[in-house]
């Protein structure tokens, strides 16, 4: 896809600040410092749109970038470990589940998991949510470069094995998996 225009609009800490236009969306959602940020950024080929942070758990709201004046990518706050209270965790969990639950025009959830890592239990249980909410999903399987050839086609195959859902491989360094990332955007908005 040709991204022509892409820019952040805002963030909200509720759905009910979600923009009332038509325009569909596309939530990335995953374990903090998985790397959804620099994903946005690979994504839309505009680098620095989203900040980028080592430290996880940085993102605390619903963040919105327009695409092309006619899509929104969704930056949701990872789920898991962030440097931040128990109390704190609960917030962005429940901010994760009511945005999924909510928020009509999502159209596909890009599910990101660190190829090095593998599906977690957090992964499990955020795909069980979708799965529940009956989201479409495809599993971008992030920081591929940070494997060999052949140990980054083991790690796919294991993650395939765990689940029903397309996985892409993909790297914000590379730029691997990105055309197929965006594929898998438009046939869902189709």
């Amino acid at each position: 896809m040709q991204i022509k225009k892409a820019e952040f609009v805002k963030s909200v800490p509720k759905t009910e600040g979600l923009p009332k236009d038509s325009r569909p969306m596309v939530a990335l959602v995953g374990r903090s410092n998985v790397g959804k940020s620099s994903l946005i950024n690979t994504l839309t080929g505009k680098k620095g749109l989203s900040r980028v942070s080592g430290t996880p758990g940085r993102t605390q709201f619903i963040n919105l970038f327009s695409v092309n004046d006619n899509l929104y990518l969704i930056d949701l706050p990872g789920y898991g470990y962030a440097k931040t209270g128990k109390a704190q965790r609960v917030v962005l969990q429940e901010m994760i589940h009511d945005f999924l639950a909510n928020a009509e025009r999502l159209k596909l959830a890009i599910v990101i998991v660190d190829a090095r890592i593998g599906l977690t239990d957090l992964d499990r249980d955020m795909l069980d949510l979708l799965g529940g909410l009956q989201i479409p999903v495809v599993i971008a399987a992030n920081k591929i470069d940070g494997l060999s050839r052949t140990a980054g086609q083991a790690a796919i195959q294991k993650i395939e094995a765990g689940v029903l859902a397309d996985v892409v491989p993909v790297s914000s360094v590379t730029g691997a998996g990105r055309d197929q990332l965006w594929e898998h955007i438009q046939h869902t908005l189709c």
